[in-house]
């Protein structure tokens, strides 16, 4: 089952999973055409876009944070298995069963700190708890931070009212690319447990396993033997 591309049975996972990718691959095209643009107007017109870098900085981190959980639904995170493979399949099974709920874990500590990071930048509550939220704490408003060079859209003038008492953005507020800490970290966690009930109804063996390297000499060869 190692590094197989498991589809969505629903109409409507095929439809999240097909807007994953439209996402992914919007957010690197954005990337290279401004990495692109900027390029030619330094080294063509002795001009660059100011706010450029910190663009496609912004967009990279979508893209990392969109890829992991996309990476969970295609099988390509990298796994060691050399224990796995060894054990009969009722073990095997057991140990998807336990990585999958010790990634669950994971995954859940990680979506409570990403929330608790990026909720003061949004004017709402991070969560108390050290490890598990037990409820939600006052915490200081930095709703009004702005990114450095990014210039503020004029459709979301009205977050001002909403988020920053009336007064205006200058730049844009830093509540929108840190928006992608949450959003990522839940991605991750509902392919992790997307994961793990694929594991207990038997369609997979592991969780994530993917042999890339084994399958692309394995290709190769193939290649090879037809010629």
């Amino acid at each position: 089952m190692s590094g197989q591309r498991h589809q969505p049975q629903t109409l409507f996972g095929q439809s999240v999973a097909r807007a994953e990718e439209v996402v992914i691959a919007a957010l690197l095209g954005a990337m290279v055409l401004l990495t692109f643009v900027n390029v030619v107007l330094r080294y063509v017109f002795n001009h660059s876009i100011i706010w450029g870098l910190e663009v496609v900085l912004v967009l990279f981190a979508w893209l990392v944070l969109f890829g992991i959980s996309h990476a969970f639904r295609v099988t390509a995170h990298l796994g060691v298995d050399a224990i796995v493979n060894i054990v009969p399949p009722r073990a095997k099974r057991a140990l998807g069963v336990i990585s999958a709920l010790c990634c669950i874990a994971y995954a859940f500590l990680l979506l409570k700190g990403a929330w608790d990071y990026w909720a003061p930048f949004a004017g709402l509550d991070a969560t108390t708890g050290r490890w598990f939220p037990t409820g939600f704490a006052s915490s200081r408003d930095q709703a009004w931070y702005e990114t450095d060079q990014i210039p503020m859209l004029d459709w979301l003038r009205w977050m001002e009212p909403v988020f920053n008492a009336g007064e205006s953005y200058e730049k844009l507020p830093r509540m929108i690319p840190y928006l992608i800490l949450p959003v990522g970290c839940l991605l991750l966690l509902l392919r992790v447990i997307e994961a793990f009930l694929g594991v207990l109804a038997g369609r997979n063996d592991s969780l994530i396993v993917s042999h890339e390297a084994e399958d692309q000499i394995d290709d190769l060869s193939a290649t090879h033997h037809k010629d």
